[in-house]
């Protein structure tokens, strides 16, 4: 790629940014829409699509773009993965192609290619529009705002301060985090005193006007419920105490927009404040924009959700400077250039190029990885594959199959432990049959409880269908031991019976669900809550070295139906039955116990010869099987064979 020097000047390397453009747009766009078709939908786009079928002008956690993007996906292409997508696919790919829109006014055409070619070496930036989440329309309306303002600024017609109010207007009904860029361009419209006779014009107040009816939905749904969705953005999804990860904000940024172009980004920062300041108010429009976006970002990072912040969020400030980057690469090279040469300054440039566009294709064929897990996991092995979205069409086909093998009328609910889980069978299965959750973990810490709610297709409607029976599932692979436990008297106190029927395992049991028959809605509850087990390995110790025989011990206990038995894996085959039933009362005495009916005969051991077991480093687990027959894994120990 050639970012092109004056004409009496060699070019930098013998590739155009038009080739690039012309190789690397198609192709990554054919990743996307590979992917998106392939690729299952994973927990926010289910719920976005999940919230179309329940048009709103806002819901819990955002406005209604998000929905209404996906709503209209699917009416057009059908209930799929895909159709939920189309939209953010057009808009995210589209974003090379905004950013020759917004630099076409004010640099050479040359240059406007350039910005747009490097859209594509940012690996977030590229990477938009695979999924359908938010940021895509926030970037989107994002960039079309600075364009629209820039024009408006500078050529003062009332049509583009109307595209202005439009843009910023579609953008706030996108995202609660499209409001830094507003306070961007109300900074710049303050700082610069070219700007100040607009604020005496009419086309500023229409914008303004305009923007004022985009804030209504967030208003209107905010003063309607308590004020929920600013509080979970807020307060409730951030800690607000000091993180000391979040000073690696910086080392994280760098590493994710790779460090060459990460530092080439910085400097082109602070040309424009530079220009700026000098009283350029076309360069000082897209560095405040970049500056109080990615500033806002990294002063926050050590005290908010350093989960979300430091990964995609800031990439609103580092598209504005798209436009300025290829002078500041131009500079660079002819700086490297004059001290090591040409050819040092022309590789450098071409490592900076191909590691920015190398990156977005290891992040796209990363995400395909979840299509290929039966492919790839004898190849790097368990627990390193993304399972979040894929598995859910066996599932779905399982949950069908179970429907009707079980015997489940048409008028029994569906019911499942989250919220994701329920609307993946609402896609699949749309309105042939009620479904809600009994999510009080997920949906509060994502802010979708109180929508649930509003919905009542939470724990609250799902009572109101008094004498109502259902087919309960719960996603074994999310829930920690105790969590399940919880979830489970939950639901036994909600029904008059509950009954393990089957479990679904796929991946190696990296993905698990069980299926259990509940009887009843509001009836007294009768018989035992088939709970699960709870387990642990005391021998060997994670990481032991075993040169002689080996001997595997511990203790598991299942509250008031009991276990059936405890097998050995290595490496995920079975290895041994363990002598299940010594005596432990120190578990008896520590757990309380006391309703396991073969209390204190808790504790389980099982002695192989080492001639009879493979050589090296091994990844040991118990599988127990309890009375109902539903199995559960515990204490997963390496171990070294020698």
């Amino acid at each position: 790629m050639s970012l092109h020097p004056p004409a009496h000047s060699r070019p930098i390397v013998t590739w155009t940014p038009g080739r690039l453009l012309l190789i690397g747009f198609p192709l990554v766009l054919g990743l996307k829409l590979l992917l998106a078709w392939s690729l299952d939908l994973y927990s926010d786009e289910i719920f976005y699509w999940q919230a179309s079928t329940r048009p709103a002008l806002a819901y819990s956690d955002l406005p209604f773009m998000a929905a209404l993007l996906a709503g209209v996906g699917t009416g057009l292409f059908g209930n799929s993965a895909f159709g939920v997508r189309t939209l953010f696919l057009v808009l995210g790919s589209s974003i090379p192609l905004l950013v020759y829109w917004l630099a076409r006014p004010l640099v050479p055409r040359q240059q406007a290619l350039e910005a747009a070619a490097l859209a594509l070496c940012l690996p977030l930036c590229a990477f938009l529009g695979m999924l359908a989440v938010p940021d895509v329309p926030l970037l989107f309306f994002g960039l079309l705002l600075t364009g629209c303002l820039e024009r408006a600024t500078r050529l003062g017609t009332l049509s583009w301060w109307l595209a202005t109010g439009v843009a910023a207007a579609l953008g706030i009904s996108t995202h609660y985090r499209f409001a830094p860029l507003l306070l961007a361009a109300l900074i710049f419209m303050l700082v610069f005193r070219q700007m100040h006779r607009y604020w005496r014009q009419p086309g500023l107040w229409l914008a303004a006007t305009i923007l004022a009816l985009g804030l209504y939905p967030l208003l209107a749904f905010n003063l309607g419920n308590q004020l929920s969705g600013v509080d979970y953005h807020l307060l409730e999804r951030h800690p607000w105490e000091f993180q000391a990860e979040g000073l690696l904000h910086i080392v994280k940024q760098a590493g994710l927009v790779t460090p060459l172009l990460y530092a080439a980004l910085v400097a082109t920062l602070l040309h424009l404040l530079r220009a700026a300041r000098a009283g350029d108010h076309r360069r000082g429009l897209f560095g405040i924009l970049a500056l109080v976006n990615l500033s806002l970002y990294l002063v926050l990072a050590p005290w908010s959700d350093n989960t979300r912040t430091s990964i995609h969020w800031p990439l609103s400030g580092y598209l504005p400077l798209l436009v300025f980057l290829p002078e500041t690469l131009r500079e660079l090279h002819a700086k490297v250039a004059a001290r090591h040469g040409e050819r040092v300054a022309g590789q450098l440039l071409k490592t900076s190029l191909g590691m920015g566009f190398a990156g977005t294709l290891v992040a796209l064929l990363g995400m395909g990885t979840q299509s290929m897990q039966d492919q790839l996991r004898p190849l790097v092995g368990e627990g390193v594959l993304s399972n979040k979205m894929a598995g859910w069409r066996p599932f779905v086909a399982y949950t069908e199959q179970v429907l009707q093998s079980e015997h489940f009328g048409p008028d029994d609910l569906l019911v499942t432990d989250n919220y994701y889980t329920g609307a993946q069978l609402a896609l699949a299965l749309g309105a042939t049959r009620r479904i809600f959750n009994v999510d009080m973990d997920k949906s509060i810490r994502d802010g979708r409880a109180v929508q649930y709610e509003i919905w009542r297709t939470n724990v609250t409607g799902l009572r109101e269908n008094t004498g109502r029976s259902a087919l309960f599932i719960t996603e074994d692979s999310t829930l920690t031991v105790p969590d399940k436990l919880a979830v489970l008297e939950r639901v036994c106190g909600d029904f008059q019976h509950l009954e393990f029927l089957s479990q679904l395992s796929l991946f190696g049991g990296e993905k698990v669900f069980s299926y259990y028959r509940a009887d009843t809605i509001g009836a007294t509850p009768t018989g035992l809550c088939p709970l699960p087990s709870l387990g642990w390995v005391d021998a060997p110790q994670d990481g032991a070295r075993v040169s002689g025989s080996l001997t595997v011990s511990g203790w598991v206990i299942n509250e008031g139906l009991g276990v059936d038995r405890v097998e050995v894996e290595l490496d995920g085959a079975t290895i041994g039955l363990a002598q299940y039933g010594q005596p432990r009362p120190d578990v008896v005495e520590a757990l309380s116990a006391v309703d396991d009916p073969n209390a204190p005969m808790l504790g389980y051991t099982l002695t192989l010869e080492r001639s009879v077991l493979p050589s090296g480093k091994s990844r040991l687990r118990i599988k127990t099987t309890g009375k109902t027959g539903e199995v559960q894994y515990f204490g997963d120990r390496t171990v070294f064979l020698e």
